[in-house]
């Protein structure tokens, strides 16, 4: 009998990841086998179709080396192996949603997720998603085969932006590896609350779930709770109640962009969830109170924008970098700041 050291680890972050990874730490007893045959028999519901895609995009690593299919497994052997997620079992429908696509090829495409979309089905959203928009995308007479987006990160429903989505599975592998290994590139654009004493800073905090609200993560500091999170920013615009702020996270949890701008006293504006829809640093400037309630109505989100993305393309080999505009929302905004911080 094989008794493996197993450890399963599920990417499901703000970016939200869709991948899942597997380290397995063969038994003294395992006779040589391929790999591909190996892991079929230790993954639940994995078939070799996929365990093959993942080995030509260089996510099974054995004893720190990428390895092929036909790899023969030998005792002691340390395996680590990236999945994205298959396409989800339920019905899903195509809806013919209008989509800011910005790039498209054979392989995969980046669009620029309008806020208000939530970007797949779930309990609550069956309809009106970014896939059910892709769907019908793909069913387009331009797109003759049959295809499954294949999402490996997501943003929020409120968060405006940039997202990459596989169209067959050799990308979809190529993608969930290079987001596991971090080795993809993301700017977010926020407008939080105050101002900062230095323009460059870092976050560093453990992110999980809030125990009193199941559905806000919060920032732990005693090392041990939650999973680790790291945001750099860097100040773009003083506008002397708020502030203009460049995120780069080197690491994706959910809401982390959120919660670590709360833990810092710092929340994004006009966040219901994390505290930045209240006035949090006042003035006695005449009707501050009105203009800020002025500028919920203009932005009546949280006031995040996922800007940039930049990632290896899996067939050609070559870096692709991706910017987009804020949205008019955002635009207006920041606009209204400038004419008011001028003003006083």
């Amino acid at each position: 009998m094989i008794n493996d050291e197993f450890d399963l680890e599920i990417g499901q972050d703000e970016n939200q990841e869709y991948y899942e990874h597997h380290k397995i730490v063969v038994d003294k007893g395992q006779t040589p086998i391929r790999i591909d045959k190996f892991l079929v028999n230790r993954i639940n519901q994995v078939s070799r179709n996929r365990i093959q895609q993942a080995a030509e995009a260089s996510c099974i690593i054995v004893n720190g080396k990428p390895v092929k299919s036909n790899y023969k497994v030998k005792p002691y052997d340390e395996i680590s192996i990236v999945l994205p997620y298959p396409p989800n079992e339920y019905e899903l429908i195509p809806e013919n949603i209008p989509l800011n696509i910005i790039y498209e090829d054979e392989d995969l495409l980046v669009v620029n997720k309008p806020a208000g979309m939530v970007v797949h089905p779930a309990k609550g959203n069956y309809y009106g998603t970014l896939i059910n928009g892709l769907l019908y995308h793909f069913e387009s007479p331009s797109n003759s085969n049959s295809i499954r987006p294949g999402l490996v990160h997501r943003i929020d429903k409120d968060t405006s932006g940039l997202l990459v989505v596989a169209k067959n599975d050799f990308a979809h592998a190529h993608l969930a590896n290079q987001f596991f290994h971090k080795t993809t590139g993301r700017t977010y654009w926020a407008l939080v609350w105050g101002n900062f004493e230095k323009n460059e800073g870092t976050i560093v905090g453990n992110i999980g779930r809030s125990q009193k609200d199941r559905k806000k993560m919060t920032v732990y500091t005693d090392g041990n709770t939650g999973k680790t999170a790291i945001t750099h920013y860097k100040v773009l615009k003083d506008y002397h109640f708020v502030s203009l702020v460049e995120c780069k996270l080197e690491t994706g949890r959910t809401h982390q962009i959120r919660a670590h701008f709360e833990y810092i006293k710092h929340p994004l504006f006009n966040d219901e969830k994390y505290g930045g829809n209240k006035i949090v640093k006042f003035s006695t400037a005449p009707k501050f109170k009105q203009f800020i309630e002025n500028c919920f109505k203009i932005m009546p989100r949280h006031a995040l924008h996922a800007k940039s993305l930049s990632f290896i393309h899996p067939r050609t080999k070559k870096k692709l970098l991706f910017d987009s505009e804020l949205p008019d929302d955002f635009k207006n905004l920041l606009e209204k700041w400038d004419v008011y911080t001028i003003s006083i």
